[in-house]
């Protein structure tokens, strides 16, 4: 999405193909119904070198292709339809919880509070300074790209543990634990070498160096993985 377009085709024009192979730069997005404050706003995200897109309403935005990409939202709090909060909620609720910016023009404790405990970034009164607004994304940037290496290391584990078979599962369960190997082979009925076997299969599935290394990896795990239940026993 280049900036350098007149605002209808930066409101309306969905994400491209360059910009999807262009995914980790990050992507700010501006949601503001005045289209004087949308030019403004776009002026100074150029300025710091940051690729941006405008909508005017959250209903366009929710239309268009560009939640998934990297980067951060800014949003008008008050706009026909959908507020800023709801679009936040929304995102919160879809899974997607976006950092988000909100500017107002009206200072507002209560709505300021609601924002702030949903995750917001910032909740800005216009008008505001130029730098403010800038730190607010640089951080909100920062804050997307950590939740997005946070999500790929989960992924990643997850998609190997999923390699492990069901006896597998239940001594890493047990190491887990901190269960010794003669304490996994008698609660499973198996022989201390047959641990081992296992032991060491788990290790190199989940691609761990060390126990300390396998132990981060299965904290990263969804619950469900991690319950004894979550691994059949072997016939």
């Amino acid at each position: 999405m280049r900036v350098e377009q007149p605002p209808h085709l930066r409101r309306s024009a969905p994400l491209s193909s360059q910009r999807r192979s262009e995914a980790e730069q990050p992507l700010v997005i501006i949601v503001d119904d005045d289209a004087s404050v949308q030019e403004a706003l776009s002026e100074l995200i150029l300025s710091a070198g940051f690729q941006h897109v405008c909508f005017s309403s959250t209903r366009e935005l929710l239309d268009a292709d560009v939640l998934d990409s990297a980067g951060c939202l800014i949003l008008d709090v008050r706009m026909p339809g959908a507020s800023g909060l709801d679009l936040q909620r929304h995102l919160a609720q879809s899974g997607n919880p976006k950092p988000v910016i909100f500017l107002t023009g009206h200072g507002d404790i209560p709505m300021t509070v609601q924002a702030m405990k949903a995750g917001a970034v910032d909740f800005l009164t216009k008008p505001v300074r130029d730098q403010t607004l800038l730190d607010a994304v640089i951080a909100g940037i920062a804050m997307d790209a950590a939740r997005r290496a946070e999500a790929a290391v989960v992924k990643r584990n997850v998609e190997r543990f999923e390699t492990l078979t069901p006896r597998e599962r239940e001594v890493l369960h047990q190491v887990a634990r901190g269960r010794l190997n003669k304490q996994i082979a008698f609660d499973l009925g198996i022989s201390e070498v047959t641990v081992k076997l296992h032991r060491g299969n788990v290790m190199r599935k989940m691609e761990a160096a060390s126990i300390g290394e396998l132990i981060r990896a299965w904290e990263t795990l969804p619950a469900p993985m991690r319950e004894v239940g979550g691994a059949r026993t072997a016939a």
